[in-house]
C-alpha cells in the first residue's frame, strides 16, 4: 500500500467528494461517470480514458469513462498492438507510470500510438497511467492525457498511485454486483451466485439474510466452538470488524479469507463484499464457496506466462506441494519458488489459493 501523500484542504474535500461518489452506484459505469468531475479537478488533464477487459491480451475492451475525441476510438483497433501505454502498464499492475518511464521522448514521437493520436485530434503529448488489477478473471485501465508544456508532475504520480488499489477494489466490487445484477435485484443476484453461499449482515451484530446452504457450508469447515455472535464463526467476525473499520475503499489481501483442511481435495474461499449504501449503515455480503484443488490451467493464462511458469501453474492447480512440482520437472525446490514468484506477480495474486480462486473465476467463464 503506498503512503498516503500530503494534501491540502482542497484536495481532501475532492478525496471525500470522489469516495462518496464511487461507493453511491452499484453500476461501474455510472460509478465512474459521477467520478470524473472530482477526479479530473484532482488530477487535471486533456483526456481521460477508463476501460475493462478480461486478462486475455486479446480480449477487447469495455470502455467505461471516456473524455476523448470519438474519433480516436473509431480505428483504435488497427493501432491497439502498437499502444505503448497498455504494453507498459500490463508489465507493473498497480504501478502508476508516466509516458517518460514507457518511452524516451524521441521515440514516443515516432510512435504509431502518438501519431494516430495526433492525427484524430487525442491530447496525448503526455501520459499518465495505470492497470488495475482487481484478483479476478478480468481488470481495468486508466489512462489520463495532456497536450501542451504540462508533463504529469511527481506529486501527481503519486496522489494517483495512492488512489490505484481504491480505484481498483471500485473496479472488483462494481464489475462482480453489476455482472450479478443483470438477472435482478443485487441481493436476489447474490444468493443465485453460482456455486457460492452468501450471508448478508451489518456489522458487528446483526444478520440480514442468509442463503439455505450458508450454515450448513460454515458447519462444515468450522467446528461449534469456533461460532460466535451471529452463528457466525469468529475469525470471520474479527476479519469483518477490521475491515469495516478501514478505509471504505482501503483494499487489502484481508477482503479475500480462504481456509484449508488436510486430505480434503478443496478449500474453502470467503470473499468480503461491501454493499452500496445510499444511507444508514453500511451492509457486507460475505460469499462463501469451495474451490477445487485440481483444475485445468486457464488458457488465457498461457499468453501471460512462460512454459516453465505455465509447468508450475499447472502443478499448483493440481494441489501439488513445491517439492513435488519440482520433482516432476526434474528442476530445483528454489527454481519452483522463483517461477511462483513471478506468477504471483503477472497474475496479481498473493497466495496458491488465491491463484486457484481465480483459476476457477475464468475456467466459470469460460464454461458459460
Amino acid at each position: 500500500m503506498s503512503t498516503r501523500p500530503q494534501m491540502n484542504s482542497r484536495e481532501e474535500a475532492l478525496i471525500l467528494e470522489l469516495f462518496d461518489v464511487l461507493l453511491g452506484s452499484e453500476d461501474l459505469s455510472e460509478a465512474f461517470q459521477r467520478a470524473r468531475q472530482p477526479l479530473s479537478r484532482l488530477l487535471p488533464s486533456d483526456a481521460m480514458a477508463l476501460c475493462v477487459s478480461t486478462l486475455n491480451p486479446s480480449a477487447p475492451y469495455d470502455w467505461l469513462l471516456v473524455n476523448a475525441p470519438s474519433s480516436f476510438f473509431a480505428q483504435y483497433a488497427e493501432v491497439a498492438g502498437d499502444d505503448f501505454v497498455r504494453q507498459s502498464v500490463m508489465r507493473g499492475p498497480n504501478r502508476v507510470m508516466r509516458d517518460s518511464e514507457m518511452l524516451p521522448r524521441q521515440a514516443l514521437k515516432r510512435s504509431k500510438l502518438y501519431q494516430y493520436c495526433r492525427k484524430t485530434g487525442m491530447p496525448a503529448e503526455y501520459a499518465m497511467a495505470v492497470m488495475l488489477d482487481v484478483n479476478q478473471d478480468w481488470h481495468g485501465g486508466l489512462t489520463l492525457y495532456r497536450d501542451g508544456r504540462r508533463p504529469f508532475s511527481d506529486r501527481e504520480r503519486a496522489l494517483l498511485q495512492w488512489l490505484t488499489p481504491r480505484l481498483a477494489k471500485t473496479v472488483r466490487d462494481r464489475r462482480f454486483l453489476s455482472e450479478q445484477t443483470s438477472r435482478g435485484h443485487l441481493l436476489d443476484a447474490l444468493f443465485e451466485h453460482q456455486g457460492a453461499e452468501c450471508v448478508v449482515l451489518i456489522p458487528p451484530t446483526r444478520v440480514i439474510l442468509r442463503t439455505p446452504g450458508a450454515m450448513a457450508l460454515l458447519k462444515d469447515w468450522f467446528a461449534p466452538s469456533e461460532f460466535g455472535p451471529m452463528d457466525l464463526p469468529q475469525v470471520l467476525v474479527e476479519q469483518l470488524s477490521m475491515l469495516s473499520r478501514q478505509d471504505a475503499l482501503e483494499t487489502s489481501h484481508w477482503d479475500v479469507w480462504e481456509r484449508e483442511r488436510p486430505g480434503l481435495d478443496r478449500f474453502l474461499n470467503v470473499v468480503f463484499v461491501p454493499l452500496p449504501s445510499e444511507s444508514g449503515p453500511r451492509q457486507w455480503a460475505l460469499v462463501l464457496k469451495e474451490i477445487p484443488y485440481s483444475m485445468p490451467l486457464p488458457p488465457a493464462w498461457r499468453s501471460l506466462l512462460t512454459k516453465g511458469e505455465a509447468e508450475v501453474a499447472s502443478g499448483v492447480l493440481q494441489g501439488w506441494e513445491n517439492q513435488t512440482i519440482a520433482e516432476h520437472r526434474r528442476s530445483a525446490t528454489g527454481t519452483v519458488k522463483k517461477q511462483l514468484n513471478s506468477i504471483f506477480d503477472k497474475l496479481g495474486v498473493h497466495s496458491r489459493a488465491a491463484l486457484m480462486y481465480r483459476a476457477a473465476l475464468m475456467l466459470r467463464t469460460t464454461r458459460s
